[in-house]
């Protein structure tokens, strides 16, 4: 039975996945949907009231009956590698490749459906908050009126963007950034702006779920440090417990949510609440392990590798 891992050719988190599963015996597709239709191909033929076909890429070839998990980690557009690429293409082989895998009943990490709410911000926030998780107050708003009303409920703010660059597009990353206290905040009217309360931090806690365990790290920060991504003060992730009350909360929001991995984010206060700020359902944990020796990669393996049969 194969494990499929659907992401780019260049994924440093997806290839120790990758190198744990081959150590422990199991076969593995690697395809990147960019590449289909070209170096990845697919045929399925409906018989008997189901799909049956194949999958190749890499030069190999598996049947989709033999295939026992799906991980979809950081594919690429389809077609966006076609040597004659648009929109009707990349929708056609997006539903051609998602349409006969959605067939196979397999186990996913994670589903598409399920990935594709998860991925909205607004949306986390509000099953956060009925997780049990602290959540610091939020506006998202077009309206410059509404923003100065926030703003001077909550003087000290950060603005952050909606939404996330998609994994094929170029390498874009928006930092979160402090609102300076004079923003007359007429510039929200270009578009939906997303204006939190600051947590004045201690510390980042980048905490990874896969399936029923749970990694946590801390790397402890200054309180006027905003993002850690953007930070140049040689911080490190160390190991860290993870509270009861977070546990359980975790539990809920991925029950919820219906994920098998998430990665979330939180900043810890000087009281030592952990307040939520996201989770990626599609994060990558590479860096924390590295830094911490927490077997991420082998826990995602296990659950991947973990027949349903």
């Amino acid at each position: 039975m194969t494990v499929l891992v659907l992401t780019c050719a260049e994924d440093v988190t997806a290839d120790l996945v990758v190198s744990a599963l081959g150590d422990a015996g199991v076969p593995v597709l690697r395809l990147d949907p960019a590449d289909l239709p070209g170096e990845a191909a697919l045929s399925a033929e409906y018989v008997q009231g189901d799909f049956d076909g194949h999958l190749s890429a890499g030069g190999r070839m598996v049947s989709m009956t033999s295939l026992r998990s799906i991980w979809v980690r950081r594919p690429g557009r389809p077609a966006a590698r076609a040597e004659h690429q648009s929109a009707w293409l990349t929708a056609e082989s997006e539903q051609a490749l998602y349409g006969t895998l959605n067939c196979t009943g397999v186990r996913w990490m994670n589903h598409p459906v399920a990935a594709a709410q998860a991925r909205c911000k607004p949306w986390q926030l509000r099953v956060a908050h009925h997780s049990g998780f602290a959540v610091p107050p939020t506006l998202i708003t077009s309206f410059p009126r509404a923003a100065r009303e926030f703003a001077a409920q909550h003087p000290d703010l950060v603005v952050k963007p909606v939404s996330g660059a998609h994994p094929s597009d170029q390498a874009l990353a928006l930092p979160t950034t402090t609102v300076e206290p004079d923003t007359d905040f007429a510039g929200v009217a270009a578009g939906p702006t997303l204006l939190q309360q600051r947590v004045l931090k201690h510390a980042d806690i980048r905490l990874t779920c896969v399936g029923d365990e749970l990694f946590a790290a801390r790397r402890p920060s200054e309180p006027d440090q905003v993002d850690w991504r953007f930070a140049d003060d040689g911080g490190t992730w160390t190991p860290t417990e993870v509270p009861k009350r977070i546990a359980r909360a975790i539990r809920a929001y991925m029950s919820i949510a219906q994920l098998a991995y998430g990665a979330f984010d939180f900043a810890e206060d000087a009281d030592g609440t952990w307040w939520f700020l996201e989770c990626n359902q599609g994060g990558q944990f590479g860096f924390v392990q590295l830094e911490t020796g927490q077997p991420i990669a082998e826990a995602v393996a296990a659950w991947l590798a973990l027949s349903t049969g």
